[in-house]
C-alpha cells in the first residue's frame, strides 16, 4: 500500500481473537485489530502493515475508524474512517470511538466471507 514503510511511524498492534456470530456459520470470521496512533505516518505505517499479512489483506471487508489530536497542528483532533464496501460500518465505529472519548487510536475490523452488510 506505502511501498515502503517508515520504522519511524512503527507502533505496536493488537490483535483480537478471530469471532464467529453465532448464526452465520463458520465460513464467516471477524478480527479486531486495535494500535496506539498519534500521527498520519503512524496511520499509514499500521494499515500498511496490516495489510501485508496475506489473511488480513484477503478479507472481504477491513473496516477502518481512528482518531488522534495533531500536536504538530496546535492539538487540531484528526479522524476519519472507511467503510471498504461494508455499509457504514466504518462510520459506525467511528461513532464508537468518539462516544468512547477515545482518542490517538486505530481501529481495524477484518471480516471474510458472508453476506450480511455490518451497517
Amino acid at each position: 500500500m506505502l511501498g515502503t514503510k517508515v520504522r519511524r511511524h512503527r507502533v505496536p498492534i493488537a490483535h483480537g481473537e478471530p469471532f464467529h456470530p453465532p448464526k452465520s456459520g463458520a465460513a464467516e470470521c471477524w478480527q479486531a485489530h486495535v494500535a496506539p496512533v498519534k500521527s498520519m505516518g503512524q496511520v499509514q505505517w499500521v494499515i500498511a502493515t496490516l495489510l501485508d499479512d496475506r489473511r488480513v489483506a484477503r478479507a472481504t471487508h477491513n473496516m477502518i475508524a481512528y482518531r488522534f489530536v495533531d500536536a504538530t497542528r496546535a492539538g487540531v483532533q484528526v479522524a476519519d474512517n472507511d467503510d471498504d464496501g461494508e455499509s457504514s460500518a466504518g462510520q459506525k465505529l467511528a461513532a464508537l470511538l468518539e462516544l468512547m472519548g477515545a482518542s490517538d487510536v486505530i481501529v481495524v475490523v477484518s471480516r471474510w466471507f458472508g453476506v450480511t452488510h455490518l451497517g
